[in-house]
């Protein structure tokens, strides 16, 4: 009988390897192979054709009982996640350390409290003592959240077995959680995917709304085995920088709702406040036009957001290597731009320094930032400012050519609410008559990149 082959498995992606190696070849995780039983020896101990019990199928069309969203009483918090919270789901949050995850969830658990709910808030973290003295500084302490201070989830699940299931359990942090069934210390690959899994199947089977606190890595992803993400129905970001003031909760995975939905916060001495119009927060401080400055009606799932685009080119004497500096885009985004410039439109930024900062600490994504990042840049390197009552969106080919962006009729009308008149971007999104008219938008179709510069130094 030939010896089975021995077989190492990623606990973070689940590839099979039938050798040891330090770093896994598909995800690139290190020690992350562990050996697996052989296939012979693991069919023969865990054959599971037989002996189970039959299982009940229901037709797709049955009539079933709707899941009712609970709100949680902040409307940006219920904007990210779809609406609310929907019973029986999991969800997952992760943010830089003192980003404020655990003040909004404090936030969120007292309001459902004081509205009827039952809550559950557990720290593997902090002691009981320390949360509730952050709940009196935001003025909460009087709300009815049941506060424990815990880390084994055996207790934690025996606990809420004796008690009628809560309409939201807070866990903070997964990584904080142990299982005596598994080996490892808390934070482990198995620790952290197993224990979520027993908590995941609690919410699941008595209708709890789930929130799974997750840390973070240097690089920003959420930190743990990959397939924690695929576990959970909602996978939540919560972004911002510490020396500024807005922080936005991004929604990156949602199985009941639109996937990248913004809440937007401000961070002030007793919490986090709503932010209901964050495009007046992202273009503060715009009373005169200046050279390089452009905005940009960004797209957020369905909410438009307005944001400043800022350049700045130094010309070097000196004949010195030019640096490329990048604040809130993409630096390879910014090289392809660059290029294109020069190669499309004859300008040279091969001997000066570039500059690039989205305004507030915001971060884009959306490729219809191009046009107003090329006209920032070709505003700064002409020294002439743009119109102070105008909005550039437009995805820029390798060709130079203008192409459409999605939503460009939404970007419009949020742009008027704010008292912009003018919008420049691709060919045929302008607004129908009757909006036009209404909101007295002018629209100047570009259909090349040259067309651009002409406009900028011509004062168009």
């Amino acid at each position: 009988m030939a010896k089975p082959k021995r077989r190492y498995i990623c606990q973070a992606c689940g590839s099979v390897s039938f050798r040891w190696q330090g770093q896994c070849a598909d995800c690139g995780e290190w020690n992350t192979l562990s050996e697996d039983a052989p296939e012979t020896v693991f069919s023969a101990k865990h054959n599971l054709s037989s002996g189970g019990r039959p299982i009940a199928f229901e037709p797709l069309d049955a009539p079933g009982q709707e899941l009712k969203r609970r709100a949680t009483g902040l409307a940006e918090f219920d904007r990210a996640l779809g609406g609310g919270l929907v019973p029986g789901s999991a969800i997952l949050m992760g943010g830089d350390p003192g980003i404020g995850k655990s003040t909004l969830l404090m936030q969120a658990a007292a309001k459902i409290a004081l509205a009827g709910g039952q809550v559950v808030y557990i720290s593997g973290e902090e002691a009981a003592g320390q949360v509730r003295m952050r709940a009196e500084r935001m003025g909460l302490a009087q709300a009815p959240v049941q506060l424990a201070a815990a880390t084994s989830v055996r207790d934690i699940l025996t606990t809420l077995g004796t008690m009628a299931p809560p309409a939201l359990l807070v866990i903070d942090s997964i990584q904080t959680m142990h299982s005596d069934q598994i080996e490892g210390a808390p934070g482990t690959v198995s620790q952290v995917r197993g224990c979520a899994f027993e908590l995941i199947r609690y919410a699941k089977e008595n209708g709890t709304a789930l929130v799974l606190v997750g840390h973070v890595t240097k690089d920003g992803s959420i930190a743990g085995p990959r397939v924690l993400e695929h576990m959970v129905d909602v996978v939540m970001s919560f972004e911002g920088e510490r020396s500024h003031q807005y922080r936005i909760l991004r929604s990156i995975k949602n199985r009941f709702g639109p996937v990248d939905e913004i809440g937007v916060f401000a961070m002030a001495g007793q919490g986090l406040e709503e932010v209901g119009n964050p495009s007046m927060l992202f273009l503060s401080g715009r009373e005169n036009p200046v050279p390089g400055s452009a905005v940009f009606p960004a797209m957020e799932g369905t909410r438009p957001v307005l944001v400043e685009i800022q350049a700045l080119i130094v010309r070097l004497q000196s004949g010195a290597t030019p640096r490329r500096a990048v604040v809130g885009w993409d630096s390879g985004r910014l090289a392809m731009l660059l290029a294109v410039l020069e190669a499309r439109c004859g300008l040279n930024f091969s001997s000066a320094e570039v500059y690039l900062n989205v305004a507030g600490g915001y971060r884009l994504s959306d490729p219809g930032a191009d046009l107003a990042v090329a006209a920032a840049l070709v505003s700064a390197l002409g020294d002439r400012p743009l119109p102070d009552s105008a909005v550039w969106f437009g995805e820029i080919s390798l060709a130079g050519e203008i192409r459409p962006v999605a939503h460009s009729g939404i970007r419009q009308r949020e742009a008027a609410k704010l008292g912009f008149n003018r919008a420049f971007g691709p060919p045929g999104g302008a607004l129908n008559g009757a909006e036009t008219r209404e909101t007295e938008m002018r629209y100047a179709e570009i259909a090349l990149l040259p067309n651009v510069i002409d406009r900028i130094l011509s004062d168009a």
